[in-house]
């Protein structure tokens, strides 16, 4: 089943988070660490992706649980940038709040799925909220 990303909910605001972690990390010099929570946001969307075009709810589902995994490492991630002063506590705090409305909005979408609902009915939900 194909699925259309962009009038995904979760999607459009895991695109807001890539971009705020780039930003905020843009003049962060410990490169490993930029990197690794830099390609950590880039997982969330693409997953949400991926998984869109998988083929199965069930592939899908796979994908979508993947995307939180990586916003539980983003979230953690987040307290480490703040320690070592990569961030203000501000922006630990806007990101982490990014970060639980897309993972709260990945656990809605696979219980939608999983109780075999119409996908269509939920994106119109989530795109309209």
């Amino acid at each position: 089943m194909k699925r259309n990303i962009e009038n995904m909910y979760i999607w459009k605001e895991s695109r807001v988070l890539v971009n705020d972690v780039y930003s905020m990390m843009k003049k962060c010099h410990d490169y490993s660490f930029k990197d690794q929570i830099q390609r950590a946001s880039i997982s969330v969307m693409n997953n949400i992706a991926e998984g869109a075009e998988s083929g199965t709810d069930a592939k899908f589902i796979n994908f979508l649980n993947i995307s939180r995994g990586s916003c539980s490492e983003i979230h953690s991630m987040l307290y480490l940038c703040e320690d070592f002063s990569y961030c203000s506590t501000e922006e630990r705090l806007k990101i982490q709040k990014q970060i639980k409305l897309i993972s709260v909005g990945i656990v809605k979408l696979i219980d939608y799925i999983s109780n075999n609902k119409r996908l269509d009915d939920l994106i119109t939900y989530l795109v309209t909220r």
